[in-house]
Parts: structure tokens; C-alpha cells; sequence
């Protein structure tokens, strides 16, 4: 499987998130994430306008679905979401649910194992139930509130290698990471690459002497196309 890279609108105004999807998608990003403050925000407003604006782009709509798997998961898709996400945590029954929506409405399901007191099993339920890519998750409070402990900061990169031998579905890696970080996850045979926006290009490297946002995440998105093929189980 070829890397993908992924941006997430997490922004709360869906001209700004329409005017950084356009920079994003001139620059060679593949997907784009209606992020869960854009849904929050705009609802089912806010994923049709993305798929108005962009009617052949794979769209994530990252609702986070926790209960009523099935209508939300048709609601995301009937708006024009490919891709609609489902947590570990939520009942059996409802990924079950979102999985038969998805067959039904033309939609693949991410399952994220954000919260999981074991991401490795957590990543594995939600691949036996039907999950076509994995989300491993680590969230922010849970990094902010053990970082204010003094205790060192988790990542995914953590256990990613560890989530990838565990299941034969794709998987992204989530939360934290800084740009190189991001980056270098397909080395560990994640080949779904996200990148957050608004955009900070946090990396000398990727930096243009003019500053130019566009040229810098177009150096980002060649950088984790290079990969080539990334194998899959």
C-alpha cells in the first residue's frame, strides 16, 4: 500500500477549513479529515461543503462515534464521508453497528483505540469486528495530564510497531507527534499519515526561506510519498 497523507481540519469555521483543505490539496495531500471541533462546529454542514468542494477526495469524518453507531455513521455517509470513525470503547454492538453501515452506504470504518487500558487487544477487537484501518490514539488530556505529573509524555510511537504486528488492517498513527515523528511512521509500517491543521510547519527542515505554507507542505508530502509501498498482512 502506497502512504497516504491526511490532513485534519480540526479548525471550527468551515471557510477556513475549506480555504486550508485547497492549500492542502495543491500541495499533494490525499485525504481530508473533517476533524471533531469542525463537526462539532458545522455538523453535517461542514462535511458536505468539503465534499461540494472536493467530489473526488476520500473525506474522514472523525465523529468519534461512542453509541447509535448505525444512524451516525449513514448520516456522516449520506453527507459524503468515505470514511467515518468508531471508538474501542464504545459497546461491541456499536461497531458492529458502524461496520454494517458502512457496507450499506459505501463507507471503510476506522476503529480507534484511543483510551484502551490495552491498545494492542483494543486494535485487535476492533479489527475483528469488521474495521477496515486502525487509529492507534494516544489523546491529549491523557498526554497533557500525565505530562502535569511530571511523568514522561506516552506516544503512539510507543507501541506502534507492536499494533502494526497485531493486526492486518492499516494503521495510522495518532497524538502528539511532531512533524519528523509523523513522518517516519510508515518506516513502521503505518503508511496512514496524518498532519494537523491549523498548519505549523515545526521543522527546519521543511521550512521555505519565504515561509511559504504551501511549498513547505508540498516538501512534507513528497518526503512521505517517497516511502514507495508500504506491506501489509
Amino acid at each position: 500500500m502506497k502512504p497516504i497523507v491526511q490532513i485534519s481540519l480540526d479548525l471550527t469555521n468551515i471557510d477556513e477549513a475549506l480555504e486550508t483543505a485547497a492549500l492542502a490539496m495543491r500541495a499533494g495531500v490525499d485525504w481530508l479529515e473533517a476533524g471533531t471541533p469542525l463537526i462539532l462546529a458545522e455538523g453535517l454542514h461542514g462535511v458536505r461543503k468539503l465534499r461540494e468542494a472536493f467530489p473526488n477526495t476520500p473525506i474522514v469524518a472523525d465523529l468519534k462515534t461512542m453509541d447509535g453507531g448505525y444512524l451516525e455513521a449513514e448520516m456522516m455517509a449520506k453527507a459524503g464521508a468515505t470514511h467515518v470513525v468508531v471508538m474501542a470503547r464504545a459497546h461491541e454492538e456499536t461497531i458492529k453497528c458502524v461496520v454494517q453501515a458502512g457496507k450499506d452506504h459505501g463507507a471503510k470504518v476506522m476503529g480507534d483505540n484511543l483510551g484502551c487500558p490495552d491498545m494492542v487487544a483494543g486494535a485487535k477487537f476492533l479489527e475483528d469486528l469488521g474495521c477496515d484501518y486502525i487509529v492507534h490514539h494516544i489523546g491529549y488530556d491523557e498526554r497533557r495530564g500525565i505530562a502535569a505529573q511530571g511523568k514522561r509524555m506516552p506516544s503512539p510511537l510507543d507501541q506502534l510497531k507492536e499494533i502494526v504486528a497485531a493486526v492486518d488492517v492499516p494503521v495510522q498513527a495518532v497524538g502528539g507527534l511532531s512533524l519528523e515523528q509523523a513522518i517516519s511512521t510508515p518506516k513502521y509500517g503505518a503508511p496512514l499519515v496524518v498532519l494537523g491543521a491549523p498548519l505549523t510547519i515545526d521543522a527546519d527542515a521543511f521550512k521555505t526561506a519565504d515561509g511559504d505554507l504551501e511549498a513547505s507542505l508540498r516538501k512534507i508530502c513528497d518526503a512521505i510519498h517517497a516511502y514507495g509501498d508500504i506491506k501489509i498482512k
